[in-house]
């Protein structure tokens, strides 16, 4: 049968018309530049030193997933600092994993020191330049990209004054988040889940997709025995197209979404799924850009987006990919990997940046030893309250 898709190719000159998706990050740092001027003037904004810091971080429990085929037994954290003519520090931060990111940490790490001499000639007021030349020194490498992107967003914050979140928008200074159940017996999900809800959350996401059977049974038992709380699935892409409906069809009531039910790269299996599934359905691991979330949002592919900073290349990426969806009439959720507080919180700052963004799914963190990494934001009762520090409002402690 003839796909009913564009290929993504025919979209890629779709891309150059869309450039004015970027206006919205570019104003908020035209304000922030506004701002900095009146704080120390143009050069002492000039950055003077770029540091490149990999940390490997262990998982306190390793991680199963559907689309890898061996349990996450830790990532490697890439920190970058940029420092200041006046004195400033500013931090930034991605996560290498091959099964995450597509990357190995070494390349990931090398990428991140050729930035690193690129970046001094660059100048955090000039934003869209910045990260238009990072883009073309990272090769491809989003993740690399992510690190420096986060950096010059957190230097704009300090100089201004200003929580990142607010510099973005400021529509809320609050988020509930999920927390995972991963792929367990049904006796330990439903343990894990008691135990989660114990901790304050009312919101949790089952990870699945490698038995949609065992699946059903573990959504209705934990259903059974938490019928007040909120409930997604998450297959990780490891449904056939059938059997993801069936699932849907089966848990139809029960859950609150189904996320990425089908392989990443299989667009007309997701839209198939999403046309008969009772249930909202997500792409996240399809969506890895504005590139995937236009051809997505254009095709009507999901119900929503799962957008992670990290995959994306940072926030101005990953704020153009919430545009593109918001545009649509396409819900968001604003997500996250394996990853450092320092990361969470640059997703925290976007997901409360936007009214599109309708859930948040950002406990990457909470899984880490080890993290000398700070939050910016406070975690309370299940949900995600912003700190009003300046920048992204975390902080690093290394040595």
């Amino acid at each position: 049968m003839q796909s009913s898709l564009p290929t993504q190719g025919q979209f890629m000159l779709a891309g150059q018309k869309h450039a004015w998706l970027r206006c919205k990050t570019l104003k908020s740092c035209r304000f922030a530049a506004s701002l900095c001027w009146g704080k120390g003037g143009y050069s002492l904004m000039q950055i003077t030193k770029a540091e490149v810091i990999p940390v490997e971080l262990k998982l306190q429990n390793p991680v199963r997933m559907a689309s890898i085929s061996s349990d996450i037994q830790s990532v490697t954290a890439i920190f970058i600092r940029l420092e200041t003519q006046k004195g400033q520090s500013a931090w930034g931060c991605t996560v290498a994993h091959p099964d995450l990111t597509g990357f190995t940490p070494e390349e990931i790490i090398q990428t991140c020191r050729d930035c690193a001499e690129v970046v001094k000639d660059l100048h955090p007021t000039n934003i869209e330049f910045s990260l238009a030349e990072l883009e073309r020194c990272s090769k491809g490498q989003r993740p690399a990209l992510c690190a420096y992107d986060l950096a010059f967003h957190d230097l704009l914050g300090l100089a201004s004054g200003l929580p990142l979140y607010r510099l973005l928008g400021g529509f809320r200074d609050r988020i509930q988040t999920s927390i995972t159940v991963p792929v367990l017996p049904v006796k330990e999900s439903v343990e894990c889940a008691e135990e989660n809800t114990k901790n304050g959350f009312r919101m949790l996401k089952i990870k699945g997709g490698l038995d949609p059977d065992d699946d059903v049974h573990r959504v209705r038992a934990i259903h059974r025995a938490l019928p007040n709380i909120i409930l997604r699935l998450d297959a990780d892409g490891g449904y056939t197209v059938e059997g993801a409906i069936e699932v849907a069809r089966a848990l139809d009531g029960l859950l609150e979404m189904l996320e990425q039910p089908t392989p990443a790269d299989d667009m007309e299996g997701l839209l198939q799924v999403t046309r008969n599934s009772p249930i909202p359905v997500l792409a996240d691991q399809s969506v890895t850009g504005p590139d995937t979330a236009l051809y997505v949002a254009a095709n009507h592919i999901s119900s929503g987006l799962s957008i992670k900073v990290a995959t994306c290349g940072g926030i101005r990426c990953a704020s153009e990919a919430n545009t593109i969806a918001r545009a649509a009439g396409m819900f968001t959720m604003i997500s996250c990997l394996i990853e450092p507080a320092l990361l969470v919180s640059a997703g925290l700052s976007l997901a409360l940046s936007s009214p599109n963004v309708r859930y948040g799914d950002l406990d990457g963190h909470l899984n880490l030893t080890g993290d000398p990494s700070l939050p910016g934001f406070v975690l309370q009762d299940g949900w995600l309250i912003a700190s009003e520090v300046p920048g992204l409002g975390g902080n690093v402690q290394l040595g």
